[in-house]
């Protein structure tokens, strides 16, 4: 391993990184650059965020992955649909907006009422699963949430999740309508992402408090869905023989259980390029 040389190609490259944090069984061995002062915009990332949230409410028993979409959203809303949404949207079951497979949809919701929105998508083929990024999904998975729970979701994970991983530094939006949004808008630190990681890569504990089952982590994780990059769970990314945490311009958590071994950046890369990760393979893997 040599952290030295990686951090050697961070400033060779010009790489914009805010800060990197590398762990191995369980335990911080190197940092770079601002990992505690400042939370940074994390993007999609947020989204394994809500997958933890999930969890949570899957572990209570009160949502069914395998129920319509409808089931748990705004009766109100659900009546104003056509019925030809209608139809539609009772073929898409809660997992198909977990694992991003419900083709057709926009990337994001937009306008004064996101719900309205997305409730009027068109979905050409809802009977058939492929994978399609969309922020849609999240949303809606978001106030679906918020719906079983009876209170906003950022709140619920405050509480239930920020709060036992020691996490006091954060923000995060609603929707226009007060939904916790979910899809991205939430800023962390990096230390504090690395807490997110660290909890899924220990079985659903942290700090010897379960926060979720074992049995969700292990279907979170695992591929549900594939894609070109290697396949998708329940808002997490396939990695080697592990899985990641994705957010837009190299927001990543990268973690492998069996190596016990894990990295945590923050950056500003617009480039669509992997030469950050392959200099972390290459310098920390290798």
């Amino acid at each position: 391993m040599s952290f030295e040389s990686l951090m050697n190609d961070i400033v060779k490259n010009q790489w914009d990184v805010l800060g990197l944090e590398v762990y191995e069984k369980g335990r911080l061995i190197h940092s770079y650059g601002d990992t505690t002062e400042h939370i940074y915009d994390i993007y999609s990332a947020t989204k394994s965020i809500v997958s933890v949230a999930v969890g949570i409410v899957y572990d209570r028993g009160l949502i069914d992955f395998d129920q319509s979409i409808m089931e748990y959203l705004p009766q109100d809303k659900v009546e104003k649909m056509s019925v030809e949404q209608k139809k539609t949207f009772q073929q898409l079951t809660v997992c198909r907006f977990l694992t991003m497979s419900v083709d057709g949809l926009p990337f994001r919701p937009e306008g004064e009422s996101y719900l309205d929105y997305c409730l009027s998508c068109k979905i050409p083929n809802p009977q058939e699963k492929a994978f399609h990024y969309s922020n849609i999904s999240t949303y809606l998975i978001c106030v679906a949430l918020t719906e079983i729970l009876g209170e906003n979701l950022g709140k619920f994970i405050e509480r239930e999740i920020f709060c036992p991983l020691q996490i006091t530094k954060f923000s995060y939006e609603n929707c226009p309508e007060g939904y916790f949004y979910g899809a991205s808008k939430m800023k962390l630190s990096v230390h504090d992402l690395s807490k997110i990681g660290l909890l899924m890569m220990n079985g659903g504990v942290y700090d010897g408090k379960r926060i979720i089952s074992k049995e969700y982590v292990q279907m979170a994780t695992a591929v549900q869905q594939m894609n070109r990059e290697g396949g998708y769970g329940f808002f997490f990314w396939k990695y080697r023989d592990g899985f990641s945490i994705h957010g837009k311009w190299k927001q990543r958590c990268y973690c492998l259980p069996e190596k016990e071994w894990m990295v945590t950046h923050l950056a500003h890369i617009e480039k669509d390029t992997d030469e950050l990760l392959e200099s972390i393979e290459k310098n920390l893997l290798e």
